[in-house]
């Protein structure tokens, strides 16, 4: 049996123009202070990384982990979840997601898909220049509009929006394989891989590749009422991160899975700092330690409520306080007959 890592903390909603949250160097001695082992960096921040700069130079890459290591940390992960997303963007959320992008491919749909494209095949290349074998990101997404079958969807609509998606991700899938990296999808509302059942329809698109993994975040699950704990058991072979996020269902007689359009705070499903929530992360560590899970246990820090900071502070302890030291023994062991195979055949009758 193997053992999980941790705890880490995914960077991108603490990072900031004011100190300690303005560096990787700086942000790195807060986070190992509040008991942090490692960290996952979002490529999109120029203020942690230059993603082109670490996709080219060895020498860049060795760089950042030192100074990751310096506070006694690893990087864990690289991140391309905005860029992920704009690999397959439908039409009705073209100006929104635009700001994920750099200006001069705003409005040019097409020149943004292939920068988006770029930058995660760069993320492959410098996550491989680190050492590091599983990267995060997001599927983005052709068929979201149309989640809910009303109007009727047109026979063959979901099939040909799936077929589309992995003809734009299998060339990225590719890619990763070359460097010998996992492609982590975090399973996630607003994209075409939003549960179990869709990321199956990925992966019979994409002929079942091998690079085509997960990124296991329960809090998603719990605002869709879906059985998270029944998913390990689904998916356990090809979960290969782990976001540690909490969150939390309260229906009503106004609100439910919906929610009506009204802000995080007033809708039925939230998201909660670690432990304020509802998701069972006993059973979750428990259910990675049954799989041999041993990847990061890694905190993403969302919450209507409490203040990052806080969040942060006591999530660290959270985490550690809920890994498993996985067992090399037998609870029975002291029972042991020390019985051998003739002796086995003699109770058998054999």
């Amino acid at each position: 049996m193997k053992n999980i890592k941790g705890p880490a903390i995914f960077l991108a909603q603490f990072l900031g123009d004011e100190a300690p949250f303005n560096s990787l160097d700086n942000i790195c001695k807060w986070a190992s202070s509040l008991g942090y082992k490692g960290v996952q960096i979002p490529t999109w921040d120029s203020r942690v990384i230059d993603l082109a700069k670490a996709a080219e130079s060895k020498t860049y890459a060795d760089e950042l982990k030192g100074t990751v290591a310096s506070h006694g940390m690893e990087i864990t992960e690289l991140s391309t979840h905005l860029q992920g997303q704009l690999v397959a963007v439908h039409p009705a959320y073209d100006t929104m997601f635009d700001g994920f992008a750099p200006k001069e491919v705003h409005g040019n749909p097409k020149a943004r898909a292939e920068w988006a494209v770029n930058q995660v095949k760069m993320a492959a290349k410098a996550s491989a220049n680190l050492g590091i074998d599983v990267h995060a990101t997001f599927s983005g997404a052709l068929l979201w509009p149309y989640v809910y079958p009303w109007p009727q969807r047109p026979a063959g609509l979901v099939e040909t929006g799936f077929a589309e998606l992995a003809k734009r991700w299998v060339p990225i899938l590719n890619h990763f394989d070359d460097h010998g990296v996992d492609v982590c999808y975090e399973v996630h509302p607003g994209e075409d891989i939003h549960d179990g059942i869709t990321y199956e329809m990925f992966l019979d698109a994409c002929k079942q590749h091998k690079r085509a993994c997960l990124l296991y975040d329960p809090s998603h699950f719990v605002l869709q009422q879906l059985d998270y704990l029944h998913y390990i058991d689904l998916y356990h072979e090809r979960i290969k991160m782990f976001h540690v996020k909490d969150a939390e269902f309260l229906p009503s007689g106004r609100v439910g899975v919906y929610s009506g359009y009204q802000g995080w705070t007033d809708r039925a499903g939230r998201f909660r700092s670690l432990g304020d929530g509802q998701v069972d992360f006993k059973g979750i560590f428990s259910k990675l330690a049954q799989y041999d899970y041993d990847g990061w246990a890694v905190l993403e820090w969302e919450c209507c409520l409490k203040h990052p900071e806080q969040g942060a502070e006591e999530g660290a302890k959270f985490i550690s306080d809920h890994m498993i030291r996985v067992t090399e023994k037998s609870f029975d062991d002291f029972a042991d007959s020390g019985m051998d195979e003739g002796a086995n055949k003699k109770i058998l009758g054999i």
